[in-house]
């Protein structure tokens, strides 16, 4: 700036975006360093960044008339890879990332990671066409750092409500945990017990309010010992079927939130000498496919997965092509697959 120069007032032009000089200016910082900051590049300082970001959010950001083509990739978000629901997920990914000729990539967000750095600077780099985020929420500064790039991003199966503008997929989760428990009703179990998933995870509580809702339509009180978390986890199914199973009045049934806890149920059972389904029946949720083999095959409750992340896909391609959507929340039915887990209780 020379002598004849006056300093830029951004409050000057209310309404008006900023370019990269003006930020820079602003921010007491190089063009340099903001043009890293809106393209996601690791390199800046988090104090630097936490700067730019916040005279974007405060102020926007008027692009160059030259838009940087995003890369020709889906991004798929896991908040674990971990068992076969990740792969369900990616088939239903693929099968339209594909017809549009883009490829996917798989990343995850370890829970406990701070909010918009690790994971969200990997995707900023790679510069994607859109995000799949499945089974987690996003902070308010990692939708800014998506939205400022214009990445546009569909949540799938969220763990919690994903608010007003973000596009998701879920499943009827409350229609499933009630299936699953009228059902085990109907078999003439009365002695009924649920694991749940993580207490946070919206799924999971609607799986729970389902199975109250059965139990209330028929006459069956809910009681609070037959109620246990297993964090959607083989581990965590293993150790709470080992605790319901010692209880004076065990249960006749369990309903397991997943079918991971499903799969430690029957850990369980095996380990404490029980016969599935003769003095144990068994419910679990979503139909990953090693769950008709098991012996016995498991009665669960099926989550489309794959056309959820297939639905999810679709939506996140009319984003990126500038779109609007027919609508911002998608829930696919669930359906319970009975099999051999299930029978009426022997006593």
């Amino acid at each position: 700036m020379t002598a004849t120069e006056e300093p830029f007032d951004a409050d000057a032009m209310p309404g008006r975006p900023l370019t990269i000089t003006q930020l820079a200016e602003l921010a007491g910082v190089s063009t340099a360093t903001v043009s890293k900051v809106v393209n996601g590049r690791s390199e800046v300082a988090p104090e630097t960044r936490a700067l730019v970001e916040g005279l974007i959010r405060r102020h926007g950001y008027r692009r160059q008339r030259r838009r940087v083509s995003p890369a020709p990739l889906v991004e798929v978000v896991f908040h674990a890879l971990d068992g076969d629901y990740p792969i369900e997920i990616v088939k239903g990914v693929d099968q339209v990332a594909r017809q549009h000729n883009l490829a996917v990539v798989i990343s995850d967000r370890p829970d406990r990671e701070p909010a918009g750095q690790g994971w969200i600077d990997g995707v900023l780099s790679r510069r994607p066409t859109g995000v799949i985020g499945v089974f987690f929420g996003l902070t308010d500064d990692q939708r800014e750092h998506l939205v400022t790039r214009d990445i546009p991003i569909v949540l799938l199966d969220p763990s919690g409500d994903p608010g007003p503008g973000f596009p998701s997929v879920g499943a009827g989760n409350w229609s499933g945990g009630l299936s699953a428990t009228r059902h085990l009703l109907d078999l003439g179990h009365r002695r009924i017990a649920i694991i749940t998933g993580p207490d946070w995870a919206l799924p999971s509580r609607a799986r729970l309010d389902g199975y109250r809702t059965a139990l209330d339509l028929a006459g069956v009180s809910a009681d609070p010992d037959l109620i246990g978390s297993g964090g959607f986890l083989i581990e965590g199914g293993r150790a709470q079927a080992h605790r319901l199973l010692r209880l004076p009045d065990p249960p006749t049934a369990i309903f397991a939130c997943n079918d991971g806890q499903a799969t430690g149920v029957y850990r369980a059972a095996h380990e404490l000498g029980l016969r599935i389904p003769g003095e144990l029946s068994v419910v679990g949720f979503d139909d990953l496919p090693p769950m008709e083999w098991m012996n016995p095959p498991l009665t669960t409750v099926r989550q489309p997965l794959t056309e959820m992340a297939a639905a999810a896909t679709g939506m996140l391609m009319k984003l990126a092509q500038g779109e609007p959507l027919s609508q911002s929340r998608v829930e696919l039915g669930t359906e319970l697959i009975i099999r051999g887990s299930t029978a009426p209780p022997a006593r």
